[in-house]
């Protein structure tokens, strides 16, 4: 697998700044590793996953999205982190980009997400690794995307998906990297498995 050995660290080169020298990796066509906790060995370096509570009730339900300063976005600064969201219709795909300086913190508060990731820093130890995650209302996970791993995320199911997202800088184009959701170097596998 892409990122075992510092023999498989090459890839077709990205524009980086920052220092980060980013690549994309030759992956076989599939799904990479599927983490299933938030505590995984398999995690892309940098990636952390944080459980979060929801509390239901006869109205509907309540969750927090984050507390400045505590949890995995805890280093954002107040003065430059931006919330945002995104509204996503049944089988919407979005997919792939990267920064080359901004985190990303994602909270799924609505539907169900597959999310893909893919390692595409040269000096990380994960270099190349792929992760897929299914997180929103069945497994509530606030998710890290640390600069350099590209993201991306599937809906799954027959309903609408939200998902609530923050970075720890102003949205800046010059900052983000696109490509396409089946670009054949990352290869990776969106096709539902209905086996």
């Amino acid at each position: 697998m892409p990122g075992d050995t510092a023999a498989k660290r090459t890839g077709r080169p990205l524009p980086s700044s920052g220092g980060m020298q980013l690549a994309v990796p030759e992956c076989e066509k599939g799904i990479g590793k599927c983490v299933l906790s938030a505590e995984s060995p398999d995690l892309i370096e940098g990636v952390r996953v944080e459980p979060f509570s929801v509390f239901p009730d006869d109205r509907g339900y309540f969750l927090e999205v984050q507390r400045l300063g505590r949890g995995v976005a805890a280093g954002f600064p107040a003065e430059s982190t931006q919330v945002s969201a995104a509204l996503n219709f049944a089988g919407t795909i979005k997919a792939f980009h990267y920064h080359c300086c901004q985190t990303d913190c994602w909270v799924p508060v609505n539907g169900l997400f597959q999310v893909a990731l893919a390692d595409l820093r040269l000096e990380s130890p994960t270099f190349g690794r792929r992760n897929t995650l299914y997180v929103g209302t069945l497994r509530p996970w606030k998710l890290l995307i640390p600069p350099g791993v590209a993201h991306g995320y599937k809906v799954i199911g027959a309903g609408e998906a939200l998902l609530v997202y923050l970075t720890d800088r102003f949205y800046d184009p010059r900052d983000e990297g696109r490509l396409p959701a089946d670009d054949a170097s990352i290869n990776y596998d969106w096709e539902t498995q209905r086996k």
